[in-house]
């Protein structure tokens, strides 16, 4: 039998959107709209959004290494396009 704290933080759990919660840390959690929102709501391609996920979180994740995942994505996307 479980008690009723366990029962409310399992609904607010399933209640909550996707988008309100990150499982594996927290370097998303102080944006006003998430990466991968933002890369759905504008229909961005995975090379663009994961550009843009690098740059976001590399203050409080990957630093310079996301920085230059960041550069190689960009890359991708030169080559691809203007190629």
């Amino acid at each position: 039998m479980t008690d009723f704290s366990t029962d409310l933080k399992h609904h607010e759990n399933m209640t909550k959107s996707s988008y309100d919660k990150q499982i594996g840390g927290s370097h998303y959690q102080g944006f006003v709209i998430q990466p991968s929102k933002f890369v759905i709501e504008n229909n961005l391609l995975f090379p663009e959004g994961s550009a843009i996920k690098y740059i976001c979180r590399h203050k409080y994740k990957g630093k310079k290494e996301d920085l230059l995942k960041a550069i190689h994505f960009i890359e991708m996307i030169i080559e691809r396009d203007y190629s």
